[in-house]
């Protein structure tokens, strides 16, 4: 498949004016009932429509890759020694727990002065942590110390990470983060973000779109913080994307693989699905099961060999999530939805509405 009809390389074709007011604090009521902008490639049309409608504009037999990460709660406040806040949020909690004792977890760190290797942090419920290695950039390598593995840490004293556009506090109420801020198939933990374009989907609707024979198959990218790092390239092609851990098993490599061999369209839930499934067919020319690291970078121009349908919610101006959305439904196109949205008052962002482009 064809990648972008219109390759701008300049990172200023790919801002856009959005009022502030868009940009969604909380989740709609119920997941389904956000706004579904649905966009037609072929003719470059748009349909107002909700997300629970989607089923209308999917196949039986289309295949729904998703990716089923876990948000886990990184970030954690403590005290220094001298008693000064410090704020530690844990990049990499799915790293194997043998590793981060050895060498430390990498964290974001803020405090009012800079950190010291060898300085302890004390944390909530008895808890703490010793910055191991700083590494510069506001990041040091910590161990944590305690009866439980980190994940058990964060699990039990963590908050969640919100991203740096939602202005309020993780809270329980009136907004549970905790549940609101992961999909309802999430299984694996490991990511400091939300895979938001899956939040969209409750059991119910999923329920009911394999009821009209859409089938579902699963992905795990563990969403990084660098999701949110803004592109600063005048010229895009210059940038170098996060890199962040994937994992594909056997079944869903098969389910993909046989689904393009019949002509079956494959629905990529979100941009992460799509950069794994085309990181990997890029490395093995088909869909295979493999762990590692993924920094697959697509901007316009690229030649797209899985994903025929893209679910994605709006992305931040400038940003490596518009570039790689152009790249699937043309530059011109994509900024002219994205002003329709603003002019509808659709909610931009992580709770925001979605689009589907097919």
């Amino acid at each position: 498949m064809e990648g972008s009809r219109d390759c701008s390389f300049l990172l200023d074709d790919y801002d856009y004016r959005l009022p502030p007011e868009l940009i969604a604090q909380h989740p709609a009521s119920r997941r389904e009932d956000c706004r579904l902008l649905i966009f037609d490639r072929s003719g470059e049309s748009l349909v107002h429509s909700r997300f629970r409608e989607i089923g209308e504009y999917l196949r039986p037999g289309d295949l729904l890759v998703v990716n089923d990460t876990r948000v886990v709660p990184a970030r954690l406040l403590g005290k220094k020694q001298s008693g000064g806040r410090i704020e530690l949020l844990v990049l990499d909690p799915y790293k194997p727990a043998e590793a981060g004792d050895a060498e430390g977890y990498c964290c974001l760190v803020k405090a009012s002065k800079g950190v010291k290797s060898g300085q302890s942090v004390s944390l909530n419920a008895g808890f703490s942590a010793e910055i191991s290695t700083p590494l510069g950039d506001g990041k040091a390598l910590v161990k944590f110390a305690g009866p439980l593995p980190l994940l058990g840490i964060l699990e039990k004293i963590g908050e969640v990470p919100l991203p740096p556009y939602i202005t309020r506090n993780a809270a329980p109420a009136p907004v549970d983060d905790h549940a609101c801020y992961q999909t309802e198939y999430a299984r694996c933990p490991g990511a400091v973000a939300a895979p938001t374009a899956g939040l969209h989907f409750s059991k119910p609707l999923l329920a009911e779109l394999e009821g009209r024979g859409v089938r579902v198959a699963a992905i795990t990218l563990h969403v990084g913080y660098g999701t949110f790092a803004p592109v600063r390239c005048e010229d895009i092609r210059e940038h170098r994307i996060h890199s962040e851990f994937v994992s594909v098993d056997g079944a869903t490599a098969d389910a993909v693989n046989r689904a393009k061999s019949e002509g079956r369209r494959i629905v990529a839930v979100g941009t992460t699905v799509v950069r794994t499934l085309e990181w990997i067919h890029a490395r093995f020319g088909r869909v295979a099961a493999f762990t590692g690291m993924c920094d697959h970078y697509i901007y316009p121009g690229y030649r797209f060999g899985i994903v025929d349908c893209l679910v994605t919610n709006f992305h931040l101006p400038k940003s490596s999530l518009i570039i790689l959305v152009s790249a699937f439904a043309g530059r011109s196109g994509i900024m002219a939805a994205y002003a329709e949205a603003v002019k509808e008052r659709y909610r931009f962002f992580s709770y925001g509405d979605a689009m589907l482009i097919f």
